[in-house]
Order: C-alpha cells, then sequence, then structure tokens
C-alpha cells in the first residue's frame, strides 16, 4: 500500500507543478514597434513618431531650414535632407517635436554643393530631419513593419 500511495503522491505533485507552471505570467520580451504612424485627416501625409531606441539605432540628425546671406534672401538646407519621390516630388520632414516627423512639400530652385536654395519650403529656423531622411520615409509608408 505505501508504493501506491507514494505513486499517487508523485502523480498529484507533478500535476500541480504543471498547473501552477501553465498559470505564471508570459515574461517573454513584448515587440515594440520603432515608430508609430498616424495619418494626418484630409492629407496624404502622416505624422511619424519614432521611439527613443529607433532614433538611437536609426541615427537620424536633425538641422534648421536656414536662410541665404546675400539678395534675394532664400531659404536653404542641407542636401541630405531633401527627399524625392517616385514621380520627382520634393520633400523635407519637418520635426515639429523631438521624435516625430511630418513630410512637407518643398520647391527646389537649384542645388550647389551639399546646399539646396529652396523656391518654397518650411519657414526658417523650423527643425527638419537632415540624416535618416529615407528611413522616415520608410517608416511612413510601413515599410519594413
Amino acid at each position: 500500500m505505501k508504493r501506491n500511495n507514494r505513486w499517487i503522491i508523485g502523480f498529484l505533485v507533478l500535476a500541480v507543478l504543471q498547473f501552477w507552471s501553465c498559470q505564471k505570467e508570459d515574461r517573454s520580451p513584448q515587440f515594440i514597434p520603432p515608430s508609430e504612424v498616424e495619418e494626418i485627416e484630409g492629407s496624404d501625409f502622416s505624422i511619424v513618431t519614432l521611439t527613443e531606441r529607433a532614433i538611437e539605432r536609426t541615427g537620424i540628425q536633425t538641422a534648421t531650414v536656414g536662410e541665404m546671406s546675400q539678395s534675394p534672401r532664400r531659404k536653404v538646407i542641407p542636401y541630405s535632407a531633401l527627399l524625392y519621390g517616385p514621380e520627382g516630388q520634393t520633400w523635407v520632414y519637418t520635426s515639429p517635436q523631438p521624435r516625430v516627423f511630418v513630410r512637407y512639400v518643398v520647391d527646389v530652385d537649384y542645388i550647389k554643393g551639399d546646399i539646396v536654395v529652396l523656391n518654397d519650403g518650411p519657414p526658417v529656423g523650423t527643425v527638419i530631419a537632415s540624416v535618416g531622411v529615407a528611413i522616415l520615409y520608410g517608416a511612413e509608408f510601413e515599410m519594413g513593419h
């Protein structure tokens, strides 16, 4: 009879342990998307918000829209900030807040070296992405998600 009790007790212990292990909460790491995209109502553009980690990993950098010192005063941006669309459109990504980016149409007059002179674009002093704009474009259209 003692042998049968051992088997029964062993079976009950295993059953309790197995039940208990199923009740533990899942502690596996949760996937956090590197960006969040929110459509701007009534527009073809979206707001792209990157995580802090995404900014670090991609190396995205910003600059500000400048102004030429000679007359006529024209807006200037770094060439690295300029993004070409598939049909020849030109944009930059403005950054109204840290880690937040919005595509903005620009009209290029000419390019001289690494400077782009604009006919039209965001106001002087506007923060724009100057490195990593293709990554922002991919995030906006959820490429790679």
